[in-house]
């Protein structure tokens, strides 16, 4: 399957947070960090079913390099992305979103 993918405002409040996090901590490492997030999507978008589900129809996939976790539920052939998340951060922060 190889599918849309689709941030929740949410989602993309995630990653700009993140990005610029990292941007200040070193100049690039922003665009680094979307550079893995942007890789990971397509990734997902191809084999949506290849990452594990965590919670009922939530899926997981971690970003190489980074801390984080996409969490996304798969709706017929698009992705939604709930949640771009550090690995520390209280899961009930993505549960809420569903």
């Amino acid at each position: 399957m190889s599918g849309s993918v689709r941030l929740r405002k949410e989602a993309e409040s995630d990653l700009a947070e993140a990005a610029a996090w990292y941007e200040r901590q070193r100049p690039g490492l922003g665009r680094d960090f979307l550079n893995e997030v942007e890789s990971m999507l397509e990734s997902i978008a191809a084999r949506p079913f290849s990452y594990p589900q965590v919670y009922r129809s939530v899926h997981r996939a971690i970003i190489k390099r980074f801390p984080f976790s996409v969490f996304y539920r798969v709706l017929g052939v698009e992705v939604v992305v709930l949640a771009i998340l550090h690995s520390t951060r209280d899961p009930s922060r993505w549960q809420s979103r569903r």
